[in-house]
């Protein structure tokens, strides 16, 4: 049988997981919106869907950064090593 992790390593773990969802959501996320702004058809004057677009970019990139700052702080949070 496998050892058991130690928190340290299930931790790590944990933040390598939420760190690689997080940024990939925001890149598959920023790639349909630049798809989007880029190949679909639009007007030459300012369209409505541009302005949409980056004013849902703008909370989503604020969101993600607070999130993955917090994520990777928490991550300087180790337990203690009991004194032997």
């Amino acid at each position: 049988m496998r050892p058991r992790y130690t928190n340290d390593e299930l931790k790590g773990r944990l933040v390598l997981i939420v760190g690689i969802a997080l940024a990939l959501s925001f890149v598959g996320t920023l790639f349909s919106l630049i798809y989007g702004l880029l190949f679909v058809s639009q007007p030459l004057d300012i369209s409505p869907n541009d302005e949409n677009a980056w004013s849902v970019v703008t909370p989503m990139i604020l969101f993600l950064t607070g999130t993955l700052s917090g994520v990777l702080a928490s991550n300087g949070l180790k337990d203690k090593k009991p004194d032997a």
